[in-house]
């Protein structure tokens, strides 16, 4: 199993959207590392969805702010610190168990 992050526009594709439609097509990946983020995606692998420009969070799977991620040294090499504007990145494991643990979620 990988771990993801996935971003979008709150006013383009909300994640209470995606909650609604209960599944999507992710077309539009113009960024050809995001794209091959996106094909590298296996059925069972864990996205958090992230609304970008308003709200800066992490609102799928567990709620946790950029701020709040920017401030623990233990996401410091996390690839929306380093690269926030890529819309699909990968997540390791234990960027996944910190950011769930942020938002009050088992991960």
């Amino acid at each position: 199993m990988s771990y993801w992050l996935m971003k979008s526009e709150p006013s383009s594709y909300s994640w209470d959207q995606l909650v609604k439609d209960k599944k999507t097509s992710w077309n539009g990946v113009r960024n050809f590392q995001a794209s091959a983020n996106l094909k590298a995606m296996k059925t069972g692998d864990r996205v958090f969805f992230y609304h970008s420009n308003e709200g800066l969070a992490v609102v799928g799977i567990a709620p946790a702010t950029l701020v709040d991620i920017k401030k623990d040294p233990k996401l410091k090499d996390m690839v929306l610190v380093k690269n926030s504007r890529l819309s699909v990145q990968p997540v390791t494991p234990e960027e996944w168990k910190k950011v769930c643990e942020m938002g009050g979620v088992k991960g």
